[in-house]
Order: C-alpha cells, then sequence, then structure tokens
C-alpha cells in the first residue's frame, strides 16, 4: 500500500481532497474520498524529484482562478495552480507586471534554502497569512509566502489554523501543544490535565 504522506482539503471546496503519495505525487478526490485521480508529479527541485512533506490548499487572487496547493518538501516550498499545469517557486504576485516593466521586482524573504518544510497551515479567512514549520523554528508569512518570518525556535512535525481567527496557530511539538494569538509572535504551551 502507498504511504500517504500529507492531506489537505481544498479552499473553500470541503469535499475535494488532496493527497501526496510518497514515490508517486499529488491525487485528488472530489468527493469527499471515495475515488481519487492522479493530478500531478512530485515537484522537481535541486535537479531531482522531490517528496512531499506538507501541503496547504491557499484561496489567493490570481489570473489563475486563485487555489493554490502550496507543497511542502526536503528542499523547500513550492506551490501549483489547481489547473495542476505546472510546480513554481513562490513569487510576488507583481512579479510578472515588474518583468514586463523592466523594472526589478521587490525584494523577496524566503525561507531558508534546503531546509525541509515539515508542516504548512493557512486559515480561510486569511489566505494570504501562512505558517511553516521547519528544523530552524517556525515561520510566519503575510503575503502567500513570498516574505517569511522567524517566529520561534520551536520544531513543530504538526500545524493548524483557526479558520475563522488567522492570528490564531496551533503548533505540537515533541512535548507539548503551543498557541499563539499574534500569528506567531508569541507562543504558549496550552496547560496539560
Amino acid at each position: 500500500m502507498p504511504q500517504v504522506t500529507a492531506v489537505a482539503t481544498a479552499a473553500g471546496a470541503p469535499d475535494t481532497v488532496y493527497a501526496a503519495v510518497a514515490g508517486d505525487g499529488l491525487w485528488r478526490s472530489e468527493d469527499a474520498g471515495e475515488n481519487w485521480s492522479f493530478v500531478m508529479d512530485r515537484p522537481w527541485i535541486a535537479d531531482a524529484e522531490r517528496e512531499v512533506l506538507t501541503i496547504a490548499s491557499v484561496n489567493l487572487a490570481s489570473g489563475m482562478g486563485g487555489i493554490w496547493i502550496y507543497a511542502g518538501t526536503e528542499r523547500g516550498l513550492t506551490r501549483v495552480p489547481d489547473c495542476f499545469c505546472r510546480w513554481q517557486d513562490v513569487v510576488a504576485g507583481n512579479a510578472m507586471d515588474a518583468l514586463v516593466a523592466g523594472t526589478p521586482p521587490a525584494p523577496e524573504t524566503p525561507l531558508p534554502e534546503g531546509e525541509p518544510v515539515l508542516a504548512l497551515t493557512s486559515a480561510m479567512a486569511a489566505p494570504e497569512r501562512l505558517a511553516a514549520a521547519l528544523p530552524s523554528g517556525l515561520w510566519a508569512s503575510s503575503d502567500g509566502g513570498v516574505n517569511w518570518a522567524h517566529r520561534s525556535g520551536h520544531v513543530a512535525p504538526a500545524l493548524a489554523a483557526h479558520p475563522t481567527e488567522p492570528s490564531r496557530i496551533a503548533a505540537i511539538t515533541a512535548d507539548e501543544v503551543i498557541l499563539s494569538h499574534d500569528s506567531g509572535a508569541s507562543w504558549a504551551a496550552l496547560p496539560t490535565t
């Protein structure tokens, strides 16, 4: 049986589910998991196909309809629009306009190069806000993953964002569940019973 490495529900379409399968690629179900179809090979990063470790469906305004599947791999972050035409680097929305105009694109602050992205999350109420967990800690972006800020040294294999309060993020670490009410600027452990 193939190993599923990541699962995400489509932004705004709860019956559509995406699953990343080790050694294969991305699969989609449009009937809440009853039937599945292959939609995309694994991403090609640094001269090799890379396993998808985590995925998030994000509804961002774009010329391609707006739904993006962000994928964390062992070599960084990539994304594909839900037309599944090709995996792409995460760039500023106005990068193409800058290229056409002949002006330099705005500076970007990506996630650390070459680090695995262990977990990703985005809230449906604010899809431009993303949180990522890497071995170097927890990171946050407020512009769809173009610019990132290091928020904590905690290492977390799982993240979740509150669907209607995007500044609330939960993370599971090796020892505890931690919660942020300010987009990752500060964290507190949840009490255990």
